[in-house]
């Protein structure tokens, strides 16, 4: 069954290849759509002019109402997204690298489990989820930011937005994923690696798999965890189970899919019984 089953993504599962990952691209306002329909007109041609003063603009009361503007557009783009796992890794990571094989692969798997896949949109690892989720078959989502020395959204995503703000995009990673895998990455890496482990210790999300792929990468970071936060009392012993540790895209996958056979939370119980 693919991910997209009720909902406005439901099409039949057909493998797909990279060379028509760039086909049938639309942006939408803030979302990039893949879909063979056409717009009949723009944002702009149906917005009546303001006037040359713009200044207002620039005004807080115009950034709350565009900060608002960005959560409804996100909640409207995502809210019939089926069961999804988030992978986060880096931007930097080369096409031959062996961590963007793992990505492809992890991709992949986790369709064949129909769950959707998203990332932050980018190239990189990201693109390597996304690619194997687009060539699988699956669905493949991508929530883009505003950066100054990155490209758009990776042509493998089928559906994407594009946010100007941090905290809005992180939303969605949380408010839509029911796992997270964190592939090799830098300081992006780690800001969402624990911004999980703090909601999901804090108990303001439910206790969703988390999962760090590559131990030569972070074993140095668990052990620093193990010997300094919990030795000198920051976090509790437990709070390392809060994520596996491994080398395996299969154990990832497992994992994901034992956990939330086992959970009790209502709406993966839904989820899991739609799948």
């Amino acid at each position: 069954m693919a991910p997209g089953r009720n909902n406005p993504h439901d099409k039949p599962r057909v493998k797909r290849t990279s060379e028509s990952a760039a086909k049938d691209r639309t942006l939408r306002g803030p979302m990039l759509l893949r879909t063979d329909g056409q717009q009949t007109s723009t944002y702009d041609q149906r917005l009546l002019e303001s006037g040359s003063d713009h200044a207002w603009k620039h005004a807080d009361p115009w950034r709350v109402l565009r900060i608002q503007g960005e959560f409804v557009a996100g909640f409207d783009a995502l809210s019939e997204l089926p069961k999804a796992v988030t992978v986060y890794g880096s931007a930097r990571t080369k096409e031959e690298a062996p961590e963007y094989a793992q990505g492809v692969e992890l991709g992949a798997k986790l369709v064949g489990e129909d769950y959707a896949v998203v990332t932050g949109g980018g190239p990189g690892i990201m693109e390597a989820a996304n690619r194997g989720a687009y060539e699988a078959g699956g669905l493949s989502v991508g929530l883009g930011i505003e950066l100054p020395f990155e490209q758009g959204l990776n042509k493998y995503v089928d559906l994407g937005i594009n946010f100007r703000y941090f905290f809005a995009r992180k939303t969605m990673f949380l408010k839509y994923s029911r796992a997270f895998v964190c592939l090799p990455g830098g300081m992006g890496t780690m800001d969402e690696l624990f911004e999980m482990l703090c909601m999901v210790q804090t108990g303001k999300v439910t206790n969703y798999p988390i999962v760090l792929i590559g131990t030569e990468y972070w074993s140095g970071l668990v052990e620093w965890m193990g010997n300094t936060l919990v030795a000198d009392g920051y976090i509790n012993p437990q709070d390392m189970d809060l994520f596996l540790l491994t080398d395996s895209v299969d154990e990832a996958v497992e994992h994901i899919v034992a956990a939330h056979k086992e959970m009790t939370d209502e709406r993966v119980r839904r989820l899991n019984q739609d799948a």
